[in-house]
């Protein structure tokens, strides 16, 4: 019976600061944010959850971002996937703050939105033109190339069984 409380409260300590964090991550492009404090929260949770970081940068002036917002609304399947291999992260760029500070640390960007998957330790893995996830007019995002993309870039099957 010990040892199962102690499994318990082992769990219980390491999942509550997690969801704590959770609820700190900006769930919209915010200038007024402290986007190097928000990745390091998701970099931690990442860790502690074997998952990856997705960093989601854009700003509410973007009209692709807002589309790629409404695909995972709309998209119970692909947000899933993510949920489930992601902590998705929000940084701003725009006039207000471009974040340069940050975003010096990764490949420049051409344009927004724009995703870098990080892992749990924080290290770029992957740099996103999300353009390439578009249709060929240029006018949606294609399921199918968001889908392929979360499962290519997703921890090993290894790590996602040991969480």
């Amino acid at each position: 019976m010990k040892k199962l409380l102690l499994a318990l409260l082992t769990v219980v300590l390491l999942v509550l600061p997690a969801a704590r964090a959770a609820g700190s991550l900006p769930d919209k492009f915010d200038p007024s944010r402290d986007a190097a404090a928000d990745v390091a929260t998701a970099v931690a949770m990442a860790q502690a959850q074997g998952k990856r970081v997705l960093v989601d940068v854009g700003g509410d002036w973007c009209s692709w971002c807002r589309l790629m917002d409404a695909f995972f609304a709309a998209n119970a399947d692909a947000r899933k996937l993510r949920d489930d291999n992601y902590v998705w992260v929000k940084v701003n760029w725009s006039p207000q703050n471009r974040n340069e500070a940050l975003l010096s640390r990764w490949p420049r960007i051409q344009g927004y939105p724009h995703l870098f998957v990080l892992d749990g330790a924080g290290r770029l893995l992957h740099s996103q033109n999300t353009g390439l996830l578009e249709d060929a007019e240029g006018d949606r995002y294609v399921k199918s190339k968001i889908l392929d993309f979360l499962r290519d870039h997703r921890p090993s099957a290894a790590a996602a069984g040991a969480r």
